[in-house]
């Protein structure tokens, strides 16, 4: 089972995101596997045309560093492709590093998905959730809300709250010093089951790409 998250937004430059979609499929997916990492999906923003969204996972959380660094400065893809990849972005920045709470992505490819996106694919949503109390959620969530949003039609196929494992791979930046929880499903939430927070929860309504492992 998969230790540990990340979620990664990039803010494109306009126009671009089907060049990396396009470099991505091809190039990054079983070589990030080479490397000691799963790329669970990649994912097109359906609200943001310049937004790619995507999910890798490390089975070893200890193991991180270490697999970024076999990925990100000795594998052949990255190396002889980063300057294109790099030149499609704006901003890599926005990744939260996440540990599970429930659910299980590796067999939620499993599960028949509730609508389809445009080239027969399951569409997702990305709830991003700010808690009052991080550490009392994950049993309020468990408890309360997981079971009001399968009662609604939109069970969560995996959940996660930020991880308290440090970035041990500094060159690739995380947002530090928030606490989030966060879920995963292919039916969009009733607003009405979204909790209150410090602030509003952002959705990301998504569509994989061809080769997204999640579909």
């Amino acid at each position: 089972m998969t230790e540990l998250f990340e979620l990664r937004q990039y803010t494109l430059h306009p126009g671009r995101r089907d060049e990396l979609i396009a470099l991505f499929d091809n190039e990054f997916v079983e070589s990030q596997a080479e490397a000691g990492m799963r790329v669970y999906g990649q994912f097109r923003d359906l609200d943001d045309p310049d937004r790619f969204v995507w999910i890798r996972g490390f089975p070893d959380a200890s193991r991180r560093a270490e697999s970024l660094a076999a990925f990100y400065e000795r594998h052949p893809a990255w190396l002889a492709h980063r300057e294109a990849a790099n030149a499609t972005m704006m901003d890599s920045d926005d990744v939260l590093l996440l540990t599970p709470v429930t659910g299980d992505l590796d067999a939620a490819r499993a599960s028949p998905p509730a609508r389809a996106g445009g080239d027969g694919a399951a569409g997702f949503e990305i709830v991003i959730c700010h808690p009052e109390d991080p550490d009392a959620f994950p049993e309020l969530f468990r408890r309360e809300v997981l079971p009001a949003l399968a009662e609604a039609g939109a069970p969560p196929l995996a959940s996660f709250r930020t991880s308290a494992h440090r970035n041990d791979y500094p060159r690739l930046p995380v947002r530090e010093g928030e606490q989030v929880f966060v879920w995963l499903s292919r039916s969009a939430a009733p607003a009405g089951l979204l909790p209150a927070g410090s602030r509003p929860p952002q959705r990301l309504r998504l569509a994989p790409t061809p080769r997204s492992w999640l579909r």
